[in-house]
């Protein structure tokens, strides 16, 4: 019979057994599998003979939770990527593009992935804006989700990340998108965000649809969502010997898989993807045949890809060849029956550049900044309170994000701050002023705050790469620097600018939306590397200074954030004053 392409002398992966069927054959015809189990060559008439010399055979990995804007590259430099890391599908929410551009964000993305190599399936933005309380250069309504899903290439509705008015409010928009959906589309899945619920809460959203979580988990938390009939996401900060511990000792493989959300270039090249997740899994004590089935059979059961996720006959021929199955040593990727990679020939990227239409590369419509622009005036009912009138000087208690080593969350910390002529003496304090400008040019918004804790101790640092919303955002200790850093952002149509006594120690351009580049992955890795160690040079202490900075802005991660609104409660889901009443 013919085939066209026949691998011989391989350990294939059985998913539905969670073994290796030792010393076996695979037939691929059309791009997708013929034949698996035992035999030789002379059963079949194959163009290509693969000899795979005992080596191990498993799918292609399947990442059902992430953010390519993560990676600050553009999908066709993520699949380039991703393919050397042996992940052949992943289900991806541009829900950061969107919040710069809307629908067309979105629709954008997916045309940018049409012809890379992995496949790209698409994620709804289930909140954009992730809250009322923030500025964005779009928005995705319920009428764009329809425009979306009669594309036929949407495969969820992305994260509900706004949970908090899904409990309190019934009319919210998200309550109001959840209906919409369940009642049009009962077959979509639908992916949750829901850190630290428990009980009647959690319940609740579970009732509204909302049937995933990849925010990190305790024991606790697992237990109950597990119990509840939740599906559970486990990225990495969730992989702590405790939940590892109870993963591997208790029956719950079909109810868990693995997932990255969010990976820094740098990470990316040097540690690997996905592929990194499952070693680390299998490091930890985790059966290569468990963690593997957490990487390919359950996240594709969970998005109903039922044509991949396992090596069997009538599924796509997506086959990672392995030398090492404890350290998941990668020699070779196969794409639909075609070497993707091999790690022993030349890989590389090409440029390509305007991959986006000519707008995307203008979205931050910002004036240059200066010295009044840091000014925390008394006056600003953002600082007071509204309807509060302050005398000119005095000493009053401010609200403080407090940046903790270790986590993205920030406390609220109150302390006095000294004022004089109608500014508070920021610069006086010993905390740094954190502020954001809304760009887009909707209407002008600017809010200010205080930041301690574990945050920069000299110098500023600005971004336009500040979850959700983009806005600019800047946080230092002295005004000059802050001014330089922000123009320099500004001028480059966003990125990072780390600087220091009046010099630029690091700039990352990010011209697409503010948020990409079109480099490839290689100088971008290389260009982060350098922005992490510039941060780190100001003082800062956390395991991951460009998430931490980058989340400040984020108003659905606890518990006190700032956007173009104000400083932000957001276990309340208010915007507060800065100064305490």
């Amino acid at each position: 019979m013919r085939a066209d392409q026949l691998i011989v002398n391989v350990h294939v992966y059985n998913s539905y057994y969670k073994r290796f069927e030792m010393n076996n054959v695979a037939a691929v015809l059309d791009g997708r599998f013929l034949y698996v189990g035992p035999g030789g060559p002379e059963m079949f008439q194959a163009d290509e003979v693969i000899d795979a010399r005992g080596r191990y055979m498993i799918p292609g990995l399947i990442d059902i939770h992430l953010h390519i804007e993560s990676t600050m590259v553009t999908p066709e430099t993520f699949s380039h990527g991703l393919i050397g890391c042996g992940v052949t599908s992943i289900v991806a929410e541009p829900h950061e593009m969107a919040n710069v551009f809307g629908l067309e964000g979105v629709q954008e993305m997916m045309a940018a992935s049409r012809e890379t190599t992995v496949d790209m399936f698409y994620a709804i933005p289930s909140s954009v804006p992730a809250t009322p309380m923030e500025t964005t250069g779009g928005s995705i309504e319920i009428e764009d989700m329809d425009v979306l899903l009669a594309t036929g290439e949407i495969i969820c509705l992305g994260e509900i990340m706004n949970y908090v008015d899904v409990i309190r409010d019934p009319e919210c928009k998200t309550n109001q998108i959840l209906q919409h959906i369940r009642k049009n589309y009962p077959d979509l899945v639908i992916e949750g965000h829901t850190p630290k619920l428990l009980g009647l809460d959690l319940h609740r959203l579970i009732y509204a649809g909302i049937d995933s979580d990849h925010t990190h988990q305790s024991i606790e938390g697992l237990q109950a969502r597990i119990a509840a009939g939740m599906f559970i996401e486990i990225q990495e900060k969730s992989m702590t010997p405790e939940v590892m511990e109870y993963l591997i000792r208790h029956d719950v493989a079909q109810h868990f898989c693995f997932v990255t959300d969010d990976v820094m270039p740098d990470s990316l090249v040097e540690r690997g993807h996905l592929d990194h997740i499952v070693r680390k899994a299998i490091q930890m004590g985790m059966r290569p045949e468990d963690a593997i089935y957490a990487a390919t059979s359950t996240p594709a059961s969970r998005m109903k890809m039922t044509d991949r996720g396992s090596i069997a006959p009538g599924k796509v021929a997506d086959y990672v060849l392995v030398s090492n199955l404890h350290d998941l040593s990668i020699d070779q990727v196969y794409k639909n029956g075609r070497k993707a990679y091999d790690d022993y020939e030349p890989y590389k990227q090409e440029r390509i550049i305007g991959q986006f239409p000519p707008h995307f590369y203008k979205s931050v419509q910002l004036e240059k900044l200066g010295v009044a622009d840091f000014a925390i005036q008394l006056s600003d009912s953002k600082v007071s309170g509204p309807g509060v009138d302050l005398a000119g000087k005095g000493e009053y208690q401010c609200r403080v994000m407090m940046v903790k080593d270790g986590s993205t969350f920030v406390e609220e910390h109150i302390a006095p701050v000294q004022s004089s002529d109608g500014e508070l003496l920021w610069e006086e304090s010993g905390y740094a002023q954190i502020a954001t400008f809304e760009r887009y040019g909707v209407n002008g918004n600017r809010a200010h705050g205080l930041i301690g804790g574990d945050t920069i101790k000299r110098g500023a640092i600005a971004t336009t790469y500040s979850h959700d919303n983009h806005n600019l955002l800047v946080v230092g200790r002295n005004r000059e620097d802050m001014i330089l850093a922000a123009n320099t952002v500004i001028s480059s149509q966003g990125g990072f600018c780390v600087v220091e006594d009046g010099k630029v120690l690091s700039h990352l351009e990010l011209p697409v939306g503010g948020i990409l580049t079109e480099e490839p992955l290689a100088v971008v890795s290389h260009q982060v590397k350098e922005l992490r160690a510039a941060m780190l040079s100001l003082g800062y202490v956390h395991y991951n200074p460009i998430m931490s900075i980058s989340t400040h802005s984020l108003a659905v991660s606890p518990a006190l954030k700032i956007t173009d609104h104000g400083l932000i409660d957001v276990n309340a889901g208010k915007v507060v004053s800065l100064i305490v009443e």
